[in-house]
């Protein structure tokens, strides 16, 4: 069992999918790009410009930026899982400790996480202003640790996508795979733990 868990954001605590890929289709139709919804779904899980980047897109400091201002008008379609936040109220009074291991960047926790009021359960965030590589590569997480004061075999990463999983595996650090997000289990394989239900996560520590 562990003492400490990492949390990824989008697809783990918030229901962002539709938001992240509405507004992407958005922006790149502006820029008479069009693009089915199914095409961008490979951009869940990773920074937005190394999105961009997949994309061929010219301007990749402008059209993010628009992007994220444009994700903030689909803000009615974003939601805390249901039950996460009771088993976070939960965990908070247990002696395990949590942290956070995202892709956005500081700008986006702070315009799209914080107004949740979730952000005082987690002693340590890393996002994607933190490291120079960004998940699949173990750096964040690492670093995550380093800012926690914990061991691989103390942690486990819980996230919704490959690049989470990837992340961890790098890192030599168990992933609990958080089904309420992926949908699927294909492709996780070497998942160490599958979640079902956000209660689930309760299976993971000590006390």
């Amino acid at each position: 069992m562990f003492n400490y868990l990492i949390f990824d954001v989008d697809g783990t605590i918030l229901d962002t999918e539709a938001a992240i890929l509405k507004s992407l289709q958005k922006v790149l139709a502006r820029e008479g790009e069009e693009y089915e919804i199914e095409e961008l779904r490979f951009s869940l899980g990773i920074p937005g410009k190394e999105t961009l980047r997949r994309l061929n897109v010219n301007d990749v400091e402008r059209i993010h930026l628009e992007w994220a201002k444009e994700v903030l008008e689909f803000s009615e379609e974003v939601n805390v899982f249901k039950g996460l936040e009771e088993i976070l109220k939960v965990l908070s009074n247990k002696s395990v400790k949590m942290g956070i291991v995202t892709s956005k960047t500081h700008q986006e926790l702070k315009d799209e996480f914080d107004p949740f009021g979730l952000s005082s359960y987690f002693r340590y965030t890393i996002n994607a202003n933190d490291t120079e590589k960004h998940k699949p590569h173990p750096d964040p997480l690492l670093a995550c640790l380093e800012g926690l004061g914990a061991t691989q075999r103390d942690v486990i990463y819980i996230g919704d996508s490959i690049y989470d999983m990837q992340c961890a595996k790098s890192a030599g650090v168990r992933f609990a795979l958080a089904l309420w997000g992926a949908k699927t289990v294909d492709r996780f394989e070497s998942a160490n733990y599958i979640l079902k239900d956000p209660k689930d996560i309760l299976t993971l520590i000590n006390n």
